[in-house]
């Protein structure tokens, strides 16, 4: 048979992208405590402080996410994703067993070590899927990034609108969908996502552009569908059912992408004869030899010098520059980390307590079904981390506009939207949960690009896990300290032995707090933005003169 699909084919690495979105759009299941957490606090009859110590639990396995990123150094990627997806299979599968009541509920402390294993399973997951993507990508990361971290926040309103429509919102049912449909996705793509050659030609990039196109227009309509289905109420068994066929097809459709590039191939390889062949491989090959003969006289002066300057050619790897390869240890050296680190924690921690408190919030101001909040979150989250990351690519290579600059436009936003929520006006915590979904997801989809564009990829994927270690710490220092201890002040005892709260006092002062740490984050990404103009000006001419690679792919 003449046509073969070769390891480095377009239909191979588009076919891979498409598994991780399908890996994605399950693997947010670390932002869905608030569809069960009633359940557990009932049945182990906790407190709001205890409750909130097992969400960071589950936030705490992220922290272990330092793990997945030295592994994605040494293991393929199918390896990851198995790790991934069995230990999420255990960690939600006891969770489970024990609100589906069969088995006994399990200690305080055995609860945290299963929540924390579901936690950490998506670790492993998105590290697999965010390496292998940006190195198949590298010329397009904002696209890559914002559309992979949107299905992450689509997967919540996925999980919830799914369950809602086949089993009428029941946790138990909820907990088993969470650990098992990830491990079959998985499974899927251990046996298509590869690290594959980016691409090399200008062709190669507007065919890429055309694809993420496509790919983010399926995106917003499932976002769009998902939205109308929540906000027309309920409805019957026959339509919810119809409603999730729809569904399971939309997010079948990205497969049009790359049946699209095998035909392509099929007709090229039949059409062609081996002298067309021969030509169409000779030509890349002496567009490749004569890159090195323009550089040559430079180059051979560089090896003039290069015997009498060997001191400073050693001491050069010391000191990398802002763009190209850092070590951990070199990227934790830099003022610039350090900043990205802080206002990443301002963003993601704040934007954290409101997920695992909203069933609590929704309760406190008198609302009795929560779910219709934790999915606008959701999808709202999803539209923030699918534009953020074309709007910011976008204004690159227009303008050389840094990154940062969306960071600091989205914190002083989610200010204003928890500033809303503490007032407590009518409708107040529908457009406060839209603006947190929006912010915080922008928050996400561009700190993957700036860490890559800063500090490189040939670490990248343990440099983002240790950025990822700002989710259990600021779920720690805002959901369990800040969001538990403030609630349970203000907090009466019931007569069924636990502690609750009603009325739009609750959480007021925890709003004003972090609307606070969100304008503290606003300075520091304004001051990012501000010391990597020169980083971002030399990526935007890069993109311009159509260098084959980006200014930190030096691996």
């Amino acid at each position: 048979m003449r046509f073969h699909l070769s390891p480095a084919s377009s239909t191979r690495k588009w076919l891979g992208f498409v598994t991780a979105v399908w890996v994605q759009s399950i693997s947010g299941n670390n932002y869905t405590f608030s569809n069960y957490s009633d359940a557990l606090k009932s049945l182990m009859a906790l407190t709001q402080l205890e409750l909130n110590n097992l969400s960071v639990a589950k936030d705490v396995g992220k922290a272990f996410g330092i793990l997945a990123g030295l592994a994605s150094d040494r293991f393929p990627t199918p390896v990851i994703l198995l790790i991934g997806s069995v230990e999420g299979l255990v960690g939600y599968g006891v969770q489970w067993l024990v609100v589906s009541q069969k088995i006994q509920p399990l200690s305080y402390w055995q609860m945290c070590i299963f929540l924390c294993m579901g936690g950490n399973s998506t670790t492993w997951m998105n590290t697999a899927i965010l390496v292998t993507c940006i190195r198949n990508f590298r010329k397009n990361r904002g696209p890559v990034s914002g559309i992979l971290k949107g299905y992450v926040g689509l997967s919540t309103a996925i999980f919830t609108d799914l369950c809602a429509a086949l089993f009428d919102s029941n946790p138990a049912t909820f907990l088993l969908l969470l650990a098992v449909v990830p491990l079959v996705v998985c499974l899927t793509a251990v046996l298509f996502l590869r690290e594959v050659p980016p691409s090399s030609t200008s062709m190669d990039d507007k065919e890429e552009t055309k694809f993420f196109n496509i790919f983010n227009i399926v995106a917003v309509v499932i976002a769009v569908y998902l939205l109308i289905f929540d906000v027309t109420g309920s409805h019957g068994r026959l339509l919810s059912q119809a409603f999730a066929a729809v569904l399971l097809f939309f997010l079948a459709c990205p497969l049009c992408v790359p049946l699209y590039c095998m035909v392509q191939d099929f007709n090229r390889s039949g059409s062609k004869s081996n002298t067309d062949i021969e030509g169409l491989i000779t030509e890349p090959l002496l567009g490749q030899n004569s890159e090195p003969e323009m550089a040559s006289p430079a180059e051979e002066a560089e090896q003039k010098v290069e015997p009498e300057n060997e001191p400073v050619v050693e001491v050069k790897p010391l000191r990398p520059s802002m763009g190209e390869d850092h070590t951990i240890i070199e990227a934790m050296r830099t003022v610039n980390f350090w900043i990205l680190f802080t206002s990443f924690l301002c963003g993601v921690g704040t934007g954290l307590a409101v997920m695992n408190n909203m069933g609590q919030i929704g309760l406190a101001l008198g609302y009795v079904d929560v779910s219709i909040f934790v999915s606008l979150t959701s999808i709202w989250g999803f539209f923030g981390r699918i534009l953020s990351g074309s709007v910011s690519e976008y204004f690159i290579k227009k303008a050389g506009t840094p990154r940062p600059f969306w960071n600091a436009a989205s914190q002083i936003l989610m200010a204003v939207g928890y500033i809303l929520m503490a007032l407590a006006l009518p409708g107040s915590l529908y457009v406060g949960s839209i603006v947190v979904g929006i912010c915080y997801g922008v928050r996400l989809a561009v700190t993957v690009p700036i860490a890559s564009e800063l500090f490189g990829l040939k670490y990248y994927g343990l440099i983002y896990n240790l950025l990822i270690l700002n989710l259990p710490l600021g779920s720690f220092l805002f959901s369990g300290l800040l969001a538990g201890l403030l609630y349970d002040a203000q907090a009466t005892w019931t007569t069924g032995g636990g502690k609750t709260c009603i009325g739009s006092h609750c959480y007021r002062l925890v709003f004003v707090v972090m609307a606070f740490a969100c304008v503290i984050g606003f300075g520091l990404d304004i001051l990012l933005a501000i010391r990597t103009k020169k980083v971002y000006a030399k990526i935007r001419s890069s993109k311009r003169s159509k260098k084959p690679a980006a200014p930190s792919s030096s691996q």
